[in-house]
């Protein structure tokens, strides 16, 4: 994968539950991180002292956070009723020439902010709520 313009990285939210996915307006910076834990299973037989992991085992998770400013009144209406109501609809992530990872998403943080001579913005966070796809593109 090559060298890609930031603003191609997208997330979408599906806007009313039928899969019609709008594209959250305004930000302008976004990042997207996947965890797994891990389970240590190491013990007084492991070969040479080294550390053990068993496979397949503890608890993935994916979190993105974006910041921006307020562009469009949809995307932004839903998104803080997401986090109001605590609902985990699913979200898009679009990350060029890789792919496209989709499933629920909690809305777990809003930060508003504004300066007396600047644009009023926003910073979003959300957690992963359950299973996740990823379709290559």
């Amino acid at each position: 994968m090559g060298a890609q313009n930031g603003k191609d990285l997208l997330v979408k939210v599906d806007m009313n539950g039928t899969g019609q996915f709008e594209t959250i307006a305004g930000l302008r910076a976004t990042r997207v991180s996947f965890n797994a834990e891990s389970v240590d299973v190491t013990s007084l037989e492991s070969q040479g002292g080294w550390r053990e992991l068993l496979s397949g085992a503890g608890v993935k998770s994916a979190s993105i956070s974006g910041s921006g400013v307020f562009k469009d009144a949809g995307t932004d209406e839903r998104a803080r009723q997401l986090f109001f109501d605590g609902e985990t609809p699913d979200f898009q992530v679009i990350i060029p020439d890789f792919g496209i990872v989709e499933g629920p998403f909690q809305v777990t943080g809003i930060d508003y902010a504004g300066s007396h001579n600047g644009e009023a913005t926003y910073e979003v966070s959300l957690a992963s709520a359950g299973a996740l796809a990823f379709t290559a593109i």
